[in-house]
């Protein structure tokens, strides 16, 4: 693929982030661990250097090798990576007297300079870290100030390497995406031909190539990632394409008939199975939610082993597998990142199963499957549907899992999606459920003591949910459904707004 971009990651939160910003500028990328070899840098016509949780100044800081890279092709080094380039060639990084952390203002701005081409002086930009260049490189110039950061941005002379302490990635930086797209456009000489119709152009006829008169089977779920996918293989296999879509029992109210209804529309070789009463039986008992997850995949997998072999002849498993998912990104001690939570479809498949996996949307963003499936003609609403976790409802009740636990929480989720949707507060929001806590509470019902579950609403705003904040919706809205859910939902006698953000809770409780 032409017209690449390779993103090192030392452990920043937000490199993702990056590789998004990059993407919505029309231009490939790939993130990279920056501790392993990449095997063909004439891939890449241009490097970013993302942030990290490290100091440069520490002796277990990330040192990448740069010799292939500094000089030979345009290269940006972001946070860390500005920080880095200084500490390593010939400037110096030192302590900052505060913590420089939020929200700055640019100042003094260089004229004629092509990474801030088009940048207001003033404009806002966000940044993280507690170390400050207080020296600039050999053959550095300055480019850009804040009130306490004099070195925020800088060049080398005679090279195409240009930094920033900054996070451009981050939508607290006005013009993060414009100085982005100066350093990729107008510096790096980069075209922007990564487009949706490009991509299914090209995933088509690669699917065609490789699966050729092959059966695949595929796990649909209702959501954005897997319809998409659907999509994409049966305008390249057409007739070939075995969907299943599987009732976990932990789905949400009413959800496996309308998903087969809408899917019936499509042209689709659809199959609904319905396990649910072999999913709940997996989780009785089980309280850790990684646990959950295992249960849930097994069984998973187990349904699909079965399902296939009614099916003669099959090869392949496809997979609505996006990027996120499997992104080999660095931790905060330099090695693998730890596992957060685990993905049922990730990491391959058992080998009785005796399948090979294909994943057309390996290589893409949620948002870019969203843009993918509007090329392609699907339907809004359901392109516009909030990302739903594979494990469903079971990763949404906290504590063990009982049939009794999934309606009541069936219940409240319905008449909380719906009364976003009432209020056209739906596509506000990125993404919403509600939680079945593991506490009762005590309260009063007519004349009567009860005491009975407690229940959280969540609802977030997010591009991509590697960070999120709550959405601040209005106190009619959330009183409304309060005293629907506690006066129809039986056994729930409170409700809870969830107010906190991504960092640092997560946007599922677990």
């Amino acid at each position: 693929m032409q017209n690449n971009v390779l993103i090192l990651d030392f452990g920043s939160q937000y490199t993702q982030l990056i590789a998004r910003r990059v993407r919505e500028l029309n231009i490939y990328c790939e993130i990279h661990p920056f501790n392993k070899s990449i095997k063909n840098l004439d891939n890449y016509n241009a490097v970013i250097l993302s942030g990290s949780p490290f100091s440069v100044r520490a002796e277990d800081a990330p040192y990448p090798d740069l010799s292939e890279i500094k000089t030979k092709k345009p290269l940006l080094g972001v946070c860390y990576g500005a920080q880095y380039l200084s500490h390593h060639y010939g400037g110096k990084v030192e302590p900052s007297n505060i913590r420089e952390y939020g929200r700055a203002n640019l100042s003094e701005i260089s004229e004629n300079e092509l990474l801030f081409e088009g940048i207001e002086n003033g404009s806002q930009v966000w940044m993280s870290h507690s170390d400050t260049i207080t020296k600039l490189p050999e053959n550095g110039v300055r480019l850009a100030s804040t009130k306490d950061v004099a070195n925020a941005a800088y060049r080398i002379e005679g090279e195409d390497t240009y930094a920033i302490q900054f996070h451009p990635e981050v939508y607290h930086t006005t013009y993060g995406k414009n100085i982005l797209e100066n350093f990729l456009v107008k510096i790096a000489k980069i075209e922007q031909t990564w487009t949706p119709a490009a991509f299914v152009d090209t995933t088509v006829a690669g699917l065609k190539e490789k699966l050729g008169n092959d059966k695949v089977i595929l796990g649909l779920s209702g959501g954005v990632d897997s319809t998409v996918a659907a999509v994409l293989l049966h305008k390249a296999i057409g007739k070939n394409l075995y969907c299943i879509f599987v009732n976990n029992g932990l789905l949400r109210k009413n959800e496996f008939q309308n998903v087969l209804d809408q899917y019936e529309h499509m042209g689709l070789n659809v199959k609904g199975v319905d396990s649910s009463n072999r999913f709940l039986d997996a989780l009785k008992g089980i309280i850790d939610p990684e646990l959950k997850r295992k249960a849930i995949g097994r069984v998973f997998i187990e349904v699909f082993d079965d399902e296939a072999h009614l099916v003669e002849n099959v090869h392949w498993l496809a997979q609505g597998t996006i990027y996120p998912d499997v992104i080999e990104s660095v931790s905060a001690t330099g090695g693998p990142s730890a596992t957060i939570k685990s993905h049922h479809n990730v990491g391959g498949l058992p080998d009785f199963m005796k399948l090979k996996v294909v994943e057309p949307l390996r290589m893409i963003f949620k948002d870019e499957v969203r843009r993918v499936g509007a090329q392609m003609g699907i339907d809004a609403d359901l392109l516009g549907r909030h990302p739903f976790p594979g494990p469903g409802l079971g990763i949404r009740i906290l504590g063990d899992i009982t049939a009794e636990k999934v309606r009541v929480l069936q219940e409240v989720d319905a008449i909380f999606i719906d009364g976003l949707k009432k209020w056209n507060l739906y596509d506000q929001v990125w993404q919403a459920g509600a939680m079945l806590l593991p506490v009762n509470s005590v309260g009063v019902m007519g004349d009567e003591r009860t005491y009975e579950k407690v229940v959280a609403l969540r609802a977030v705003e997010s591009t991509d949910g590697m960070t999120a904040d709550w959405v601040n919706l209005p106190y009619k809205f959330l009183q409304e459904t309060s005293n629907l859910i506690i006066n129809r939902v039986k056994g729930v006698n409170r409700v809870v707004y969830d107010i906190s953000s991504k960092p640092p809770a997560t946007i599922e409780w677990e």
